[in-house]
């Protein structure tokens, strides 16, 4: 028996309505910002894991899933319907008739096939290639011991069989931004770096490095009726502060709130009714690299974790926009334990353990970080004098935010200070701690650990909600014990929007990731908006 999922079946009446006022308005410019650093690594959105990327892929390019910001779960995007086997591992999707790629070529299901191939093929090494694994003979594909991906089947130009490793939900990991559908009919892959081709609602117009992405509206979005902008400006800056000064003098019309502006912000009656804020599925963290002798030992790593203060940091240099982190899941994952607590802070207890492991006289390490306020090098100078007291020695190795996932990926550090995705699935979440995901991919620590492979394993084929988030309550618990990282906070992301500016979503998988073909501006933009 078939179970059909439809997009009118998986989206509730809240998605309909979005938060949109009523008659919503065509035309104009949105200057957007990308926050996380000063650049962009790539136009090539499929060889990328930054965020700083993903303004781009939502403008340009779409995925057979994306997310529903309202309801919280993963859609049909590329599909109008999948029907779904009776065991819950293949699917049958009917692919929409009306996407076409900005090249004007039509989407067909051979693009998809093509498009996996690539995120999956040896050569390349991309990171989506631990997404795709789900599907059957992703794995052999990857290590290069079989030409084709044995799950992909075409039916028609617009029906495509999956058949996955398990009866899991796909959706999670195909509505990533690494996961993007790219067209089969470019000769020279090359040029996806240069002039990205996508099915988004925008269109690729220029790159100005160091400054902005531009792109336009796409007349032959499948959407009927959007998007609403003419164009988007998606403009790199880095610093809060200068983020604070362009969004005051009403040069940009979002700004991502560091700390400080948060604080300001939320006393300032202009700017306070403005603000859209979200419980962020991101981690905040330091990971150890275990080639590093002191951090094979799990007694040296859980030290660290009890000779650092968090929720002091949290509350005086965070000024309490997170929560402090008890382990790798957030708060709001089901698998999430409440009654496991968190490391307290007892350095005593953090100089025991280093003797035990053979460290009385401490050891020194670096810790490569951006200069992110909320989890750069301004957290590293913090926990500096705390890790002293215990006889380690921290020194903050900084580098530029689009140099710090090259470092990461490449294994390229002692240790890393990073925010990371941990959340909405817990199941796609701790497949960063499974010693089968590539350290390239999110197993950015190298973690290996039987007990939790087993418990993973079993959470992977359990149907059972219920039985599988207990199953992963206990493999998130078992990390927190092995302590691969020292566990920071939960971000609270905070966005702070021009009152002209409607559409915007709160996306707990990250705030300022925001929908551009659903965003409208009113008639009281500026004149360079209009």
């Amino acid at each position: 028996m078939l179970k059909r999922l439809s997009i009118a079946a998986m989206l509730s009446l809240g998605v309909a309505t979005m938060a949109f006022a009523d008659g919503e308005r065509h035309g104009g410019t949105l200057v957007f910002t990308a926050p996380y650093g000063s650049s962009f690594a790539t136009l090539d959105v499929q060889s990328s894991p930054n965020t700083q990327e993903e303004f781009i892929t939502q403008a340009i390019h779409r995925a057979l899933y994306s997310w529903d910001s309202i309801n919280n779960k993963p859609v049909l995007e590329l599909a109008t319907s999948a029907d779904v086997s009776e065991d819950g591992t293949t699917y049958t999707y009917h692919l929409r008739d009306n996407a076409v790629f900005h090249n004007g070529k039509p989407l067909t299901a051979d693009d998809i096939i093509y498009s996996y191939k690539r995120i999956g093929n040896p050569k390349n090494a991309f990171p989506g290639a631990s997404y795709i694994a789900i599907i059957k003979g992703a794995d052999d594909y990857i290590a290069g011991k079989a030409q084709d991906i044995s799950g992909l089947k075409k039916i028609d130009d617009h029906t495509l069989q999956v058949t996955y490793t398990g009866p899991i939900n796909p959706g999670f990991s195909l509505m990533q931004n690494t996961t993007v559908i790219y067209p089969s009919n470019v000769a020279d892959e090359s040029t996806f770096g240069k002039n990205p081709i996508g099915l988004g609602a925008f269109a690729f117009k220029e790159y100005t490095p160091g400054s902005q992405v531009v792109v336009e509206k796409f007349d032959k979005y499948y959407e009927k009726g959007k998007p609403y902008l003419d164009r988007v400006k998606i403009v790199l800056m880095g610093e809060d502060s200068a983020r604070d000064v362009a969004f005051r003098n009403k040069e940009i019309d979002v700004s991502i709130l560091g700390p400080t502006q948060y604080q300001a912000y939320q006393g300032e009656d202009a700017l306070k009714d403005h603000l859209l804020e979200v419980a962020e599925v991101y981690t905040r963290n330091i990971g150890f690299n275990p080639t590093f002798e002191p951090f094979k030992d799990k007694r040296v790593r859980q030290a660290i974790n009890y000779a650092i203060n968090t929720p002091l940091i949290v509350e005086r240099l965070v000024k309490n926009k997170a929560y402090p982190a008890s382990g790798w899941l957030p708060l709001s994952s089901p698998a999430f334990d409440k009654d496991k607590p968190a490391y307290a802070y007892d350095p005593e207890k953090a100089k025991a353990l280093l003797a035990e492991a053979g460290y009385a006289k401490g050891f020194s390490f670096e810790v490569t970080a951006s200069p992110n306020e909320s989890w750069g090098v301004p957290i590293v100078e913090a926990v500096l004098p705390m890790l002293q007291k215990v006889g380690i020695t921290v020194k903050p190795k900084p580098v530029e935010s689009s140099a710090l996932g090259d470092a990461v990926t490449s294994n390229n550090f002692q240790a890393f200070i990073w925010s990371n995705l941990s959340g909405p699935d817990p199941l796609q979440a701790l497949r960063c701690y499974y010693s089968k995901t590539p350290q390239s991919a999110c197993n950015y620590e190298s973690f290996s650990n039987a007990d939790f492979d087993k418990l993973y394993e079993a959470a992977q084929q359990e149907r059972d909600p219920a039985k599988q988030n207990e199953l992963l309550r206990q493999a998130n618990n078992l990390i927190q014990d092995e302590a691969p990282v020292w566990f920071f906070n939960y971000n609270k992301a905070v966005m702070a929007y021009q009152p002209w500016i409607h559409g915007l979503v709160p996306n707990a998988t990250e705030l300022a990731i925001q929908p551009y073909d659903e965003i409208w501006i009113d008639d009281t933009a500026p004149d360079s908006r209009s």
